[in-house]
């Protein structure tokens, strides 16, 4: 009984350290979702040169798109023209990073780590970008044309307002939740399992201890804000911090649904290109911190000590906010089908509508992503997209061909009719 309770208390310590900035970044994620118009990613990033991927750069940054939507969401923009160096510039920064998870970094590894994790992820996104195109200057970006979504009329503030707390709260909960709490009760695991000092065996050979951290981190699917509890329970074991940002750059960017996706739609060598750019970007900067930045700056020692620290108003005040934080994630974990379910229902879905089985949508990126291939089609009336079941409902005359290419054109496995 013991191991579990200081297993739990060591996922509530960090949960609760965690619970008022994630709300604040999950907010911050509806706001920018909402306002910013999502035609001008596509607008910038179709030249094949230094411009379009530092735009593809800015543009990802911020976004608060998961490790599974960076990708329909990239394959999309390929597929509106955007150039495959600002494309990978975009699966590489995305992922990484986003409001909520920079916001996340600042509450649990410091300011410091807050502010060189977007930096990382900006310059070894450019460098990518960069050598894509070199490598790719004989590729004509795709170019398909697809109808502007006239449904995308003026919102009443109320409306903008709905909006914002449906995504932030809502959706991004839904994509992000499981990945979170799976984070959580690794990082609880490793703080009771693994030896105090742990990777002190690797001392002098940081690069090893960050080769090993790759093999892990690569194929692993975690999300930016997930991983932020697992680095931090195992920098408290001994890992430097530059191993610790190679963890945060590795895991988000890369895993082995998005490298199969990226090698599909986008060729071997830029997929090639995609993987060695990122890990020598994160070697790099984790080789710059452990050597060039005083260790000073991402002491965890006190983390412990500070998490059991109950007096104080801000102490109550968080823990009010992880309780509503557990709320809107079991609610997003567990009442997920039934939303769909409704969704469907609401939309009077034609008894005349095909259903077609589409593997592969993760997240609600995906859905919209799908959703919106599939309205794009002449042939095409209304979609409704059940994301539980990977069911989309098409009323319409579609062919299977139409269906198949637009899917599969985004990185999805088209199954056919059921």
């Amino acid at each position: 009984m013991s191991v579990i309770n200081e297993i739990f208390r060591v996922i509530f310590s960090i949960f609760n350290e965690m619970s008022f900035y994630l709300l604040l970044g999950f907010l911050f994620a509806g706001i920018l979702h909402v306002l910013v118009p999502q035609q001008l990613f596509s607008k910038y990033l179709s030249k094949n040169n230094w411009l379009s991927v530092l735009y593809a750069t800015l543009f990802g940054i911020p976004l608060p798109l998961c490790s599974c939507g960076v990708i329909p969401t990239a394959m999309a923009l390929y597929k509106e023209g955007a150039s495959k160096g600002s494309v990978i510039s975009f699966l590489i920064a995305t992922p990484q990073t986003g409001v909520d998870s920079i916001i996340a970094t600042y509450s649990l590894l410091g300011l410091p780590f807050a502010i060189i994790r977007p930096i990382a992820a900006f310059f070894t996104s450019i460098f990518a970008g960069l050598v894509t195109n070199v490598f790719t200057s004989d590729e004509q970006p795709v170019k398909v044309h697809i109808q502007k979504n006239m449904e995308e009329q003026k919102l009443s503030f109320g409306r903008k307002i709905k909006k914002v707390f449906q995504y932030g709260y809502v959706e991004m909960m839904e994509d992000i939740g499981k990945m979170l709490l799976f984070g959580l009760i690794l990082a609880g695991l490793i703080a009771y399992f693994v030896p105090d000092n742990f990777f002190t065996i690797f001392e002098g050979n940081t690069i090893l201890t960050m080769l090993l951290i790759l093999v892990v981190a690569i194929p692993m699917y975690v999300c930016a804000t997930g991983s932020i509890p697992i680095a931090i329970a195992l920098m408290m074991k001994g890992m430097s911090p530059g191993t610790a940002l190679v963890l945060l750059m590795a895991g988000p960017a890369a895993n082995i649904a998005s490298m199969m996706v990226i090698g599909k739609v986008l060729g071997k060598k830029t997929f090639i290109i995609y993987l060695i750019t990122l890990i020598i970007g994160a070697i790099g900067f984790g080789l710059f911190m452990d050597n060039f930045l005083p260790a000073g700056w991402f002491d965890v020692s006190n983390f412990g000590m500070a998490a059991h620290n109950h007096h104080g108003g801000f102490y109550y005040f968080k823990v009010v906010c992880s309780f509503i934080l557990f709320i809107l994630l079991a609610n997003s974990i567990l009442f997920k089908k039934h939303r769909e379910e409704a969704e469907v229902m609401e939309n009077n879905v034609s008894k005349n509508a095909i259903a077609f089985k589409i593997n592969g949508m993760t997240c609600n990126h995906c859905k919209a992503n799908v959703t919106k291939v599939i309205s794009n089609l002449k042939s095409v009336k209304e979609v409704t997209v059940n994301l539980s079941d990977g069911i989309a409902y098409v009323d319409g005359n579609p062919t299977d061909e139409e269906i198949k290419s637009a899917v599969e054109a985004i990185g999805f496995e088209f199954k056919g009719r059921i």
